[in-house]
């Protein structure tokens, strides 16, 4: 969410915001804000001067009474009866005007940095980085599935017969690897200074509200039936909510911070959700990373936390690519954006979005009252969020870039103390 006062002082600004994000069907959103911000502070000035007058009047009324001028003071008693009348009515409009209002400020986007490229969605993202190099093996990459099952990995029929499409049974070494994968991930993360967390899995629609827009959350988030509960979509949701209505030390920035968590999307509208393999499903696990830290820090722990990601994936051998998100991809929420995608060479192309890193600027921490103390007094924090790793996608990667003619995987020099030692995963015809 905005700032009000860039509406008041600049709303040309916010609708050329708009129109970048190729959203103009919000253009009269922006309008609607200004009449209603103007209606509330109309109906403020009115309220205000009322208690003004009402405390006025409370005096004449106190001094006629000592004056034994009854009649006079029941006259003044009954004008402030009215105006008291009138104030309890302006409150009730304050405080439906302000609900409209904010529920309009929360469909505004924020505004996106300066060097974001403009485009209508992923396809015009660009590519800023590669890393590693990409190969194509002479011999054929199957499906990643095939992969799986070729390795006694993956059993999806039964996860259809207990749960549905989109769910999956990992099992042996693949299971044991997709652990692998994540606590190397924590460790990894602990080793650059950030403190592991393990947050709730569950949040309430207050915290839901203040980290992402109504879009994300309607295509994303799974509810609790009877409950205000939603289950989590990223460990992000959880560990931003936590510092909800919180004032932080100024000393105490900036807050490093990686959390494990499940993760549970409804994936509306996802195109693959029905195909046979773990690309895109409805659980699965993740290692984030989050900053909180002050305005002026945030564009240099935007880059920070994109090139420990990146490092991450070389240190697993797996090259890759950093493509900076268009102003169209970018979620109502984020000021810049970027994506890991994998090389695949199986499609001889990069793929995946393995992560995405995000800098949100103070859009979280206006909804959920998230500041810092200064001696100058409070002031908003930045919030940013950034995926580690988030296995089973990472495993299609991981699976084809490491695959052996034979069918064998290798396991990198950083995966073999978590796997017991192990070097390569074999076929299951192989026996061992």
């Amino acid at each position: 969410m905005i700032d009000i006062n860039l509406i008041r002082t600049n709303p040309e600004l916010v609708k050329e915001n708009i129109k970048k994000k190729f959203q103009e069907h919000k253009l009269e959103y922006v309008n609607q804000v200004i009449d209603l911000d103007q209606n509330i502070r109309i109906l403020k000035k009115e309220g205000d001067n009322l208690r003004s007058m009402r405390n006025s009047l409370s005096a004449q009324i106190g001094a006629l009474m000592r004056e034994k001028k009854v009649e006079q003071a029941q006259e003044i008693k009954a004008q402030v009866v009215k105006n008291n009348d009138r104030i309890v009515e302006i409150e009730k409009e304050e405080a439906i005007l302000s609900e409209k209002l904010k529920k309009l400020m929360y469909l505004i986007p924020n505004i996106i940095a300066d060097d974001v490229p403009v485009g209508k969605d992923d396809s015009e993202n660009v590519q800023r980085l590669t890393i590693g190099e990409a190969k194509k093996p002479d011999y054929e990459i199957p499906y990643h599935a095939d992969i799986l099952e070729n390795l006694n990995g993956l059993d999806l029929d039964s996860a259809r017969r207990t749960s549905g499409n989109g769910f999956y049974y990992l099992t042996g070494d693949i299971a044991r690897l997709h652990s692998a994968i994540l606590s190397y991930a924590r460790d990894f993360m602990i080793d650059k200074g950030f403190t592991y967390v393990i947050p709730p899995f569950m949040i309430r629609s207050d915290v839901v509200n203040g980290v992402m827009s109504f879009e994300e959350m309607e295509n994303m988030m799974y509810k609790i039936e009877g409950e205000d509960l939603y289950l989590i979509g990223t460990s992000e949701h959880s560990m931003i909510g936590r510092f909800k209505d919180t004032i932080i030390k100024e000393s105490e920035l900036p807050l490093c911070l990686t959390s494990y968590s499940p993760c549970f999307r409804k994936e509306v509208g996802a195109h693959g959700i029905e195909e046979r393999g773990i690309y895109r499903v409805h659980q699965f696990e993740k290692q984030e990373m989050i900053v909180i830290c002050k305005p002026e820090e945030s564009k240099d722990w935007y880059n920070k936390m994109w090139q420990i990601s990146s490092d991450f994936f070389k240190s697993l051998d797996i090259p890759h690519e950093v493509m900076e998100c268009c102003s169209g991809d970018l979620a109502d929420l984020k000021v810049k954006s970027c994506d890991i995608n994998a090389w695949s060479p199986r499609q001889n192309r990069y793929f995946g979005e393995l992560g995405s890193c995000s800098n949100l600027s103070d859009a979280q921490a206006r909804r959920l009252g998230i500041k810092y103390k200064t001696s100058e007094g409070t002031k908003l924090a930045h919030t940013l969020n950034n995926t580690v790793v988030a296995p089973p996608r990472m495993l299609i990667a991981f699976l084809e870039n490491n695959l052996n003619e034979d069918g064998s995987v290798n396991i990198p020099v950083a995966l073999r103390n978590y796997m017991g030692g192990k070097e390569k995963i074999y076929p299951s015809k192989k026996g061992k």
